[in-house]
C-alpha cells in the first residue's frame, strides 16, 4: 500500500506539523488602495481647501495636530492635520508642520500670487500703469508691490482724468511700451468715460472700477463697519463718509492711512478692483510688452 500523499507543501511543514497561513488584515485590493499624498509644509499664507466642508483659506497658524485657516471674509476655522486632508490647487495633499529653526516666509504675496523669495526687482519696463490719485497708488503698491517689482512695472498717479490725453500723447505707447490706466468711478456716457475712450488703443488700455473713491474698494468688513455710507450729491465724498462714521473729517489723509493699515492682502479688497488691476498688469506685461 502506498503512503498517503501530504496536502501541505514541504515549505509549510514545521517540527510540530503544518504551519498556519498568515493573512493581512487589510483585504482591500491593491488597485483600490489610496496612494500616499505629497506632504506640503503648512507655511503661513499657503491657500488650501478642506474638501469635507469646502472651506478655503490661507494658513495663519499651525500647531501640534491642527492648522488654522482664514478665508477671504476673515473667518477662521481650525482643522486637524490628517493624511490627504486638504486640496492645494485642486490636488490632494497632506499638510505637515513647517520645519522649525529657519525663518518662516509666506508662500503667497499680498495679491495672492506665489511668492518668489530672494527674487530681485526686474529692470523697469518701458510700459507703465497710471492710477487716479495718490491713495490709489498707495493701495496698489500695498497689495501688488511685490508682483510689480518682479515684473518691472512702475506705477504712477494722475491728478485727474482731464490730464489723460496729454499724458498718453507724451508717453506715445507702442508695442514695446504699453500703457495701462485705472480710473475711479468710470461710468459709460460720462465725460471721464469719453476721455478714456478717446485715448484707448491697441497699446493703451483704460479700465475703471465702479467706486466713487478708492476707499470704497476696501471691504467694510475689513474695517469693522457695516458698510460705506451714502453721501449726498454735491458733498465731498471723503468728508461725508468721515462725518457719517464718526471719523475725523478734518484730516482725511490720516484717515486713509488708518484704512490702508487694515489692508493686508487681496482678501481685504472688493473683486471689482482686483479684476481691473490684474487686467492692467497682464496687459502691460503681455506679448508685445518690453
Amino acid at each position: 500500500m502506498r503512503p498517503p500523499v501530504s496536502r501541505h507543501h514541504p515549505s509549510n511543514e514545521g517540527p510540530a506539523g503544518p504551519r498556519p497561513r498568515v493573512y493581512s488584515a487589510d483585504l482591500t485590493p491593491p488597485w483600490k488602495k489610496q496612494q500616499p499624498a505629497p506632504e506640503v509644509a503648512a507655511e503661513p499664507g499657503l491657500v488650501v481647501e478642506e474638501p469635507g466642508t469646502g472651506f478655503c483659506g490661507a494658513v495663519i497658524r499651525c500647531e501640534a495636530g491642527t492648522v488654522t485657516l482664514e478665508d477671504r471674509f476673515g473667518k477662521h476655522r481650525v482643522f486637524p492635520l490628517e493624511p490627504r486632508g486638504f486640496l492645494l490647487e485642486g490636488r490632494v495633499v497632506t499638510l505637515v508642520r513647517p520645519a522649525s529653526g529657519g525663518p518662516v516666509r509666506p508662500s503667497r504675496t499680498a495679491s495672492g500670487s506665489v511668492a518668489v523669495p530672494g527674487a530681485r526687482a526686474r529692470v523697469a519696463r518701458a510700459g507703465r500703469i497710471y492710477v487716479e490719485g495718490r491713495h490709489d497708488a498707495e493701495l496698489v503698491e500695498k497689495v501688488w508691490g511685490d508682483d510689480l517689482r518682479v515684473e518691472g512695472v512702475v506705477v504712477e498717479y494722475l491728478e485727474g482724468v482731464d490730464d489723460l490725453p496729454s499724458i498718453v500723447s507724451s508717453f506715445a505707447p507702442g508695442p514695446d511700451a504699453r500703457l495701462g490706466v485705472l480710473v475711479d468711478h468710470l461710468v459709460p456716457g460720462t465725460k471721464e468715460w469719453r476721455i478714456a475712450q478717446s485715448v484707448t488703443s491697441e497699446h493703451a488700455l483704460v479700465v475703471g472700477h465702479p467706486y466713487i473713491d478708492i476707499w470704497e474698494a476696501v471691504k467694510p468688513s475689513s474695517l469693522g463697519i457695516a458698510g460705506w455710507p451714502r453721501v449726498p450729491h454735491g458733498q465731498d465724498w471723503k468728508t461725508g463718509v468721515c462725518r457719517a462714521l464718526g471719523w475725523p473729517s478734518q484730516n482725511t489723509g490720516a484717515v486713509w492711512q488708518a484704512i490702508l493699515k487694515r489692508v493686508t492682502s487681496y482678501k481685504d479688497l472688493e473683486p471689482e478692483l482686483l479684476g481691473r488691476v490684474e487686467e492692467l498688469i497682464d496687459f502691460v506685461t503681455g506679448s508685445g510688452g518690453a
